[in-house]
């Protein structure tokens, strides 16, 4: 298959190699130019190239940007065909990258990304924090394996995503259309806390769409104010520890 990632932070790097590793065909960019791209995402044979090269003939595209860069890629992803599958990977914090008026006042995260682009995306990988997507990757059938929901508004692109989540070492959940993809959103119950399959679905219909915003800002406040980084294992746990 082949794949483009836009961005090379932590998840791009992972999924470019991950993909790369599996015998995919990757090109990455960011938007400082090919010569910029560290040795470590090219390690299993993605190569670097521009960001208009990385959208061109793909049978996949994986954002991995901050979501409120997400209005800038809309001119390069003018000329790319319908039936190409757009990934998304962010997520909306307003301490991060300024306050979005229109996620502000209700709209579905992924809904304004793929009105900013002005074509389909599908929702996934943005459920797990880097560190998950680089260490907790486990073949299928593994005991505890980690699961991860999907989301998109047809079934085809859904199914080709949860295709890609499996080959990423994780269990793909079939998370519905993109109207539902708050539940996946911060700090729901299913956001970056490491849950199986079994786990997931009830995580997911326990999301509270109101309280969601206030508990994102309460956690981003936590974690601020901690005096040293936590680990993996930690920074899970504080996530689970919302909904307790």
């Amino acid at each position: 298959m082949k794949l483009g990632v836009i961005g090379t932070g932590p998840i791009g790097t992972s999924l470019a190699r991950t993909f790369s590793a599996g015998g995919h065909e990757v090109q990455v960019a960011n938007s400082r130019g090919p010569e910029t791209v560290d040795a470590l995402v090219l390690e299993f044979g993605a190569r670097a190239v521009t960001a208009q090269d990385a959208v061109r003939d793909k049978d996949v595209i994986i954002l991995s940007v901050p979501f409120v860069r997400i209005p800038d890629l809309a001119i390069l992803f003018a000329s790319v065909p319908a039936e190409t599958v757009v990934i998304d990977t962010s997520n909306y914090f307003p301490q991060l990258g300024g306050p979005v008026d229109a996620v502000e006042g209700g709209q579905v995260e992924s809904l304004w990304a793929a009105e900013q682009l002005g074509r389909p995306v599908v929702k996934a990988w943005n459920a797990a924090l880097a560190g998950t997507l680089q260490t907790r990757g486990v073949p299928a059938g593994s005991p505890g394996r980690i699961a991860l929901p999907v989301a998109a508004d047809t079934d085809d692109a859904r199914h080709l995503g949860m295709h890609l989540v499996d080959e990423s070492g994780f269990d793909p959940y079939d998370a519905g259309m993109l109207a539902d993809s708050w539940r996946q959103q911060p700090m729901t119950p299913a956001y970056c806390t490491e849950l199986t399959l079994e786990e997931l679905q009830p995580a997911l219909a326990a999301a509270d769409r109101s309280q969601a915003p206030q508990d994102r800002d309460r956690q981003m406040s936590r974690f601020a104010a901690l005096t040293t980084m936590p680990t993996l294992d930690e920074a899970v746990e504080l996530n689970r520890s919302l909904h307790r």
